[in-house]
């Protein structure tokens, strides 16, 4: 969507900090020993207490309240009876809307003491968001946030999954532009416009450059990789991106 009034705004930075709290929590719950159903029976309680609803069950029947995934899963992960155990690479996306406002973000993250090399993968996947949205900018080329991305994950000796995307976001939880590539695509030239809203999320990978979607449908995951992501809902401004999932 395009973002032209105050209520627009309010409305994403509601909804942003709702999930954005949400997202929060449960990174901290995120202990040795807990499901993955667990930490998605708390979302749904505090979607519910917040007034807003999952987008994945809401959009897409998705069954969950929130994607989890761990260590081969990259992205759509469904919340069950998988115990997380120390040094799992979790990613928790949380997405949802309130008064027609949808907003999106996710991280992820090493639980308790894991490989070095998780933990850089993270890192970089921090570098790598931060790299990008000083490309994010009304007038620029949209294809110079993946040129970023990508160069910052080779700088730190990983790649980038390039059939997952970010996209577009605010009054549909997928809208216009389809597409955010987290590399450079010479054909992408679409500009960016004042008051855009996008869902921007590098996905940082040790070895592989693609994922493959498991037979339960939605689950996306590597054969051989670890992937990390990080997500915010951006606002593109004149002075600056606003980012409401902070």
């Amino acid at each position: 969507m395009i973002a032209k009034t105050e209520e627009d705004f309010n409305g994403l930075k509601e909804i942003g900090k709702i999930i954005a709290s949400i997202r929060d929590e449960l990174a901290q719950r995120t202990t040795p020993g807990i499901t993955t159903k667990e930490l998605d029976d708390r979302a749904g309680e505090l979607l519910e207490k917040a007034g807003a609803v999952s987008a994945p069950k809401g959009e897409y029947d998705f069954p969950g309240y929130t994607c989890i995934s761990i260590n081969e899963e990259v992205a759509h992960g469904i919340p069950g009876h998988r115990v997380i155990r120390e040094g799992d690479l979790v990613n928790i996306d949380v997405s949802a809307s309130k008064n027609g406002y949808f907003a999106d973000t996710g991280i992820s993250f090493v639980v308790g003491e894991g490989e070095a090399v998780l933990t850089k993968l993270c890192n970089a996947a921090k570098m790598a968001f931060e790299a990008g949205l000083k490309k994010a900018k009304p007038g620029s080329k949209k294809s110079r946030i993946g040129k970023a991305v990508f160069e910052t994950a080779r700088q730190h000796g990983f790649t980038v999954i390039t059939n997952l995307t970010g996209h577009g976001v605010g009054r549909k939880i997928h809208e216009a532009p389809a597409h955010i590539c987290n590399y450079y695509d010479p054909w992408d030239n679409e500009i960016l416009k004042e008051g855009m809203v996008i869902a921007f999320e590098p996905f940082i990978s040790t070895l592989e450059e693609e994922v493959f979607q498991k037979e339960d449908g939605w689950t996306y995951a590597t054969e051989k990789s670890y992937v990390a992501q990080l997500e915010h809902t951006i606002i593109l401004t004149k002075n600056g991106p606003i980012i409401v999932t902070l």
